[in-house]
């Protein structure tokens, strides 16, 4: 196992088995690493000893010390991070989350079929490695990024249950990849659903996950389409005193019993066993996609203490309402004064509770997003659920259907998109992702 630490928030994680390694720390001058102050301008201004925000004088000294002409010092931390291409999974499923994300979902043009796969993904590999390690992505680099470091770049890439048609692999597509169940709070646009492909791109800079965006779409040349595109984002790096788990837009903490890489079954629970078939998808996992609207009009109308029974946890540390601190674990067997449940039988927490679900869990791992207002003049903004897991019928089918029974917050929750992509192992050093499927 190895030990990950961001120096710019503190945050510590441990990679466990994922084989993938994520660098952090200052690198040293040398060739592309000769990196002025004036490179630290989006970052030093806001980040100070141990990730706390500078006062206005700090921030002024900072600016001051950036328009030094012949005055260097290297890369913050935030943007000096950088993760490993290869590895036994492939690098944005156990890595810390990210504050900016971009999910985008293609489709093979017609005509296309698996020796245009091949090629296609043989390209973008070879552009995701690159750019992960903080380098141009090629000859026809845009420059967005010129200025920035690696800032935890990861580039995700997934299959869908129609690649396999297109490309004619149906005897190789597993059957994991089925078609998820209809639930009675779907309401499911199909042209932002699915599609052959699907990549993840997340960063801990704005315009490295963009750059990596456009470089991507740049490289689907006439080989895909795009069939959507979902843009979302997350808190930066210290921008709190301390490490914490991400809150959602209803301003509720999010992610507090997910799996940890120190779990001794996470990967078990997370990713697909070596011994599984079909053998491609060794050490690879299952990404469950979904936009999730928030209907925070509604929501917030609510006092706190009905917000706070509908997820049955308290809104200001996360703690469960049976008491404790947020790691706590749930005392689903206590009553209050009144003889009811402290925390409601359809309190989101409790219903989906690994223990409530025969152990079933998932890895949540995802963005929020906000496109603007909606036709009906409500926040068009939510959630864009990832969840990763070694088989989806294990993982979020079962937990779905319980929460599309009776959770307290289905409400004031709208589910508008879906996807379901097989994500393929890591590439050993000299493959692109899917070789082991796309020339077996």
């Amino acid at each position: 196992m190895s030990e990950t630490k961001n120096a710019a928030n503190g945050n510590t994680g441990n990679t466990g088995n994922t084989g993938n390694t994520v660098r952090t720390g200052t690198p040293s001058a040398g060739p592309g690493l000769d990196i002025s102050r004036r490179k630290l301008l989006g970052t030093v201004g806001a980040v100070g000893v141990g990730g706390l925000a500078l006062g206005a004088a700090g921030g002024a000294a900072a600016y001051a010390a950036v328009e030094g002409p012949d005055d260097t010092s290297p890369l913050a931390s935030v943007g000096s991070t950088e993760v490993m291409f290869h590895g036994k999974h492939q690098a944005g499923i156990s890595t810390p989350l990210q504050s900016t994300g971009h999910l985008i979902a293609f489709d093979l043009a017609p005509g296309a079929g698996r020796k245009e796969a091949a090629a296609l993904m043989r390209r973008w590999s070879t552009t995701a490695r690159a750019l992960m390690a903080g380098e141009p992505s090629g000859s026809a680099d845009t420059g967005v990024a010129l200025d920035a470091g690696p800032s935890s770049l990861t580039v995700t890439f997934g299959f869908g249950h129609s690649f396999f048609d297109r490309t004619q692999l149906t005897d190789r597509r597993p059957a994991q990849l089925d078609p998820l169940p209809d639930f009675s709070s779907d309401q499911l646009d199909a042209r932002r659903s699915n599609g052959d492909l699907w990549v993840q791109i997340g960063a801990d800079d704005a315009l490295v996950a963009f750059h990596a965006l456009r470089a991507i779409q740049h490289d689907a040349g006439a080989a895909a389409t795009v069939r959507w595109q979902m843009n979302g984002f997350n808190r930066t790096p210290g921008a709190t005193a301390k490490p914490m788990t991400a809150r959602n837009l209803m301003g509720q903490i999010d992610g507090t019993n997910n799996p940890k890489p120190a779990d001794p079954d996470f990967d078990e629970r997370i990713f697909v066993p070596d011994t599984a078939q079909p053998a491609w998808m060794a050490g690879g996992s299952y990404a469950v996609v979904r936009r999730i609207r928030m209907l925070l009009d509604t929501w917030e109308k609510l006092p706190l203490t009905e917000q706070e029974q509908a997820v049955g946890r308290r809104k200001s540390d996360g703690a469960p309402l049976s008491g404790g601190t947020e790691t706590t674990k749930l005392q689903l067997d206590k009553f209050g004064p009144d003889g009811k449940p402290v925390i409601a039988l359809n309190a989101h927490a409790r219903i989906a509770a690994p223990e409530q679900n025969g152990g079933a869990a998932m890895l949540r791992r995802a963005f929020s997003f906000h496109d603007g207002i909606a036709a009906d003049g409500t926040p068009d903004a939510g959630l864009l659920f990832v969840a990763w897991q070694a088989d989806p019928l294990k993982g979020f089918v079962p937990v779905q259907r319980k929460l599309d029974r009776g959770d307290a917050l289905s409400a004031f929750l709208r589910h508008e998109a879906s996807g379901l992509f097989a994500v393929p192992g890591g590439p050993r050093a000299g493959e692109y992702v899917g070789q082991r499927l796309l020339e077996s």
